[in-house]
């Protein structure tokens, strides 16, 4: 048998391996291109909070342009009399209410605000002191410059316990409270690997705003809307400088 007859053989069951072979390379290809679930956990993960955001910026315009408009005004009342009559029926519930007032405070959240930035400053978290600071700060100022936008004047003073200066809407307490208590939690959270552990650190922040801004609208001082629009933005804000946040310390990585 002459040399080529005896190579002939051999560059056939090359050819016949490699064509065996190429189909699952193929094969192996598409698995590595398939996306995994964890991919899409990721995803969904990084998209949520900004779509809760926009929700929620969503929520306080169709809130206010409700209350421009007086569809608020038979909600309002109702919640008034509501929580005038029962502050007649449970007079110990006042100084109850006015203590849940002040955790929402502008002193108070200023004192947890400052307190919080310099902790994260003593363990060297230089930029997450640096964005709650601003996010505190220019929320505040954003809340007085939409409370003089709308101009809106606050309950008539047979319904409230106390008289409040100043604007009505937003409600500043459930506008900071949901600011600071949420950011905070947020990054509390952020600390602990037990997902039981940051769902309560989360509902406890979470429970916290709620009990500040109903204990406006008990206590007379501020309608049902300013309450549901102060914490719609205060929790637009918040969220906003978390994403911020989570997206600079990626970068820093």
């Amino acid at each position: 048998m002459t040399p080529v007859a005896q190579r002939l053989p051999v560059a056939e069951n090359a050819s016949m391996q490699k064509q065996t072979e190429m189909p699952a390379d193929r094969d192996h290809d598409a698995a590595d291109t398939k996306p995994s679930p964890s991919r899409y956990a990721t995803v969904l993960k990084t998209l949520l909070p900004g779509f809760i955001a926009a929700m929620l910026a969503w929520g306080f315009i169709e809130i206010s342009g409700a209350m421009v408009d007086g569809g608020t005004r038979g909600v309002d009342t109702a919640l008034l009399l509501w929580a005038q009559q029962a502050r007649s029926a449970q007079p110990w519930m006042i100084s109850v209410l006015r203590d849940l007032s002040g955790i929402g405070s502008t002193i108070f959240l200023t004192l947890l605000t400052v307190a919080a930035v310099g902790y994260l400053l003593l363990v060297r978290r230089v930029v997450t002191a640096y964005l709650l600071a601003s996010s505190v700060i220019s929320g505040t100022l954003a809340v007085f410059s939409l409370k003089a936008a709308f101009g809106r004047v606050r309950p008539a003073s047979e319904f409230a316990v106390m008289i409040e200066p100043g604007l009505s809407f937003p409600s500043g307490h459930a506008s900071l409270s949901a600011l600071v208590f949420l950011s905070l939690g947020a990054l509390l959270a952020s600390t602990r690997s037990k997902p039981a552990e940051r769902i309560y650190i989360l509902c406890l922040a979470g429970l916290m705003t709620l009990l500040v801004g109903l204990s406006r609208v008990a206590l007379g001082v501020h309608w049902g809307s300013d309450v549901l629009g102060g914490w719609a933005f205060g929790s637009a804000w918040a969220l906003i400088y978390l994403l911020l946040a989570r997206r600079l310390a990626r970068t820093a990585k």
